[in-house]
């Protein structure tokens, strides 16, 4: 999959340098996350979504037409909430992705819909596992780290494809939301087990 992603990066770098005569338009943007996990083996089902966030910036290349094409580089919180007999268990995990985007534009009013779609690889540099619970009837929180690679709890990669929608107005504003469909395994050494992320997304933007 990873080849296959460097292969789309590399046919949209292509597309945007050929792009660069229409202009191009960068952007920030921020929101809040709801992820949680499609997981199968002993943990189906139990798993919930959490809150998160995300910011990140965008370059948009015209590509003539309706079309552009937004590649990105977004700091995402992805993970879940599990609920345990007592308690809960809430996984935080931070991504660095990288999303290739590609756009169509309809003119409403003074600004424009979008709706687009693409591949994005990331990359987890954090995480916290918190569990919650009593003890004899008192309160108790543990924070641990979590551990990835070989020897920890996921794997640190993630690729997936992203669903993405929104109005920006004629002023550069624009709302958005987004889904993002991971579909690799991130599960670390699981025999029949499986976990991708899922993440939907709501935020706020502006490009200049």
């Amino acid at each position: 999959m990873k080849k296959i992603l460097l292969s789309l990066m590399i046919a949209g770098a292509g597309l945007a340098v050929k792009a660069q005569e229409s202009g191009v338009k960068f952007g920030v943007k921020a929101g809040v996350t709801f992820p949680t996990m499609s997981v199968s083996g002993d943990t189906e089902g139990i798993v919930k979504s959490s809150t998160g966030f995300y910011v990140g910036g965008t370059a948009d290349f015209g590509l003539g037409g309706m079309f552009s094409l937004q590649p990105g580089l977004t700091l995402s919180n992805k993970g879940f909430k599990s609920d345990l007999d007592g308690g809960s268990l809430t996984t935080n995990l931070m991504y660095i992705e990288i999303p290739v985007n590609a756009l169509v534009n309809f003119p409403v009013g003074d600004g424009k819909v979008f709706v687009g779609a693409g591949p994005y690889y990331g990359m987890a540099i954090s995480g916290k596992h918190k569990l919650k619970g009593t003890d004899e009837g008192t309160s108790v929180s543990v924070s641990t780290d979590v551990e990835f690679g070989s020897d920890g709890d996921f794997k640190r990669g993630d690729f997936g494809v992203n669903f993405l929608a929104g109005y920006q107005l004629g002023n550069g504003f624009n709302i958005h939301a987004g889904y993002g469909l991971g579909l690799s395994n991130i599960a670390q050494n699981s025999g029949d087990e499986t976990a991708k992320n899922r993440v939907l997304s709501v935020g706020l933007g502006f490009s200049f």
